[in-house]
């Protein structure tokens, strides 16, 4: 006696047009869509016992935490990688060498970083380690971001390809209507405008608010200094540079005092190292210095600092 398939038990659902069933693994399916890709497009493709396909791609899932890169044997991918080159001979592409260096450093910090040990921070040395983890993360995150950006690009330079100009004239139902043009000048106007144009322009100034200005003469200062030392008995030096109002004057009062120190007319007191600069007047009446600053007037041109 034979069994009857029992007709009661529901067909198996066949899939709908259009839909393709799922597959026990995602990451398998995107591995080996991309290492079709990266075989039709002739570039570097890795070949594991966990995965398959473009470098890049070991890249981005190890990112997505859909692959351990502690399961990752990355001398095998640099021995391949080295045939692949190889077997290129001088055809070798830079940017794919270059990209493949710019990944592997990264997945090799990555796996150092991914041994750390995980438990609390007991000394700096282990702090800076996982910031230098941190630091590694990050810059996955901006190289996938450049990579983004890469094909982004690339994807308006296509689109911009089959864009073309419009380079037909103005159609003549359209002609109408433009405005006409309206010229509110005569041919006397005109002239004007021409001899303008054609008028010689006078030489620009050339500012000279930024050039050194006159000379200083220390003669003059210390002529100025003997009557008002003479007149006052002593002052600070920063009494005396008062009134000066650039950098030169105040270098110029300077050596007028060390002038009239070395001819024993001023003695000078510091009290505190750095401190207050004390000027003493010790050269005689005040008729004897106003006598000696003439003496000092007539011999300006002889001896000019600045």
């Amino acid at each position: 006696m034979t069994d009857e398939p029992d007709s009661s038990q529901p067909d198996a659902e066949e899939p709908a047009p259009g839909v393709q069933p799922e597959s026990p693994g995602g990451s398998a399916n995107l591995s080996e869509l991309g290492a079709e890709e990266a075989s039709s497009a002739g570039r570097f493709t890795v070949r594991l016992s966990n995965f398959e396909g473009p470098f890049d791609l070991l890249l981005q899932l190890i990112s997505q935490h859909e692959l351990d890169v502690t399961e990752v044997a990355l001398h095998q991918v640099t021995d391949d990688f080295i045939a692949h080159i190889k077997a290129m001979g001088q055809g070798w592409d830079l940017d794919e060498t270059t990209e493949f260096l710019v990944i592997a450093a990264t997945l090799l910090d990555l796996k150092a970083a991914r041994l750390l040990p995980s438990a609390e921070v007991e000394d700096e040395d282990d702090l800076a380690l996982l910031e230098a983890r941190d630091l590694l993360f990050a810059r996955l995150l901006q190289y996938r971001a450049y990579k983004q950006v890469a094909a982004l690009f690339a994807e308006l330079e296509a689109g911009a390809l089959r864009r073309y100009p419009r380079s037909v004239a103005l159609e003549d139902r359209y002609l109408g209507l433009l405005p006409e043009v309206m010229i509110g000048v005569d041919p006397h106007r005109f002239a004007e405008i021409a001899a303008a144009v054609f008028r010689p322009k006078p030489p620009p100034m050339v500012a000279t608010d930024h050039l050194h200005a006159a000379k200083v003469s220390v003669r003059e200062q210390a002529a100025l200094l003997r009557v008002r030392l003479a007149e006052q008995g002593n002052a600070s030096f920063a009494e005396l540079v008062t009134e000066c109002k650039h950098t030169r004057e105040v270098v110029a009062c300077f050596l007028a005092l060390l002038e009239l120190y070395r001819e024993a007319n001023v003695d000078f007191s510091q009290p505190d190292a750095l401190g207050e600069l004390e000027v003493r007047w010790t050269g005689g009446s005040l008729e004897q210095a106003r006598a000696e600053a003439e003496a000092d007037r007539a011999r300006v041109g002889d001896e000019e600092y600045g």
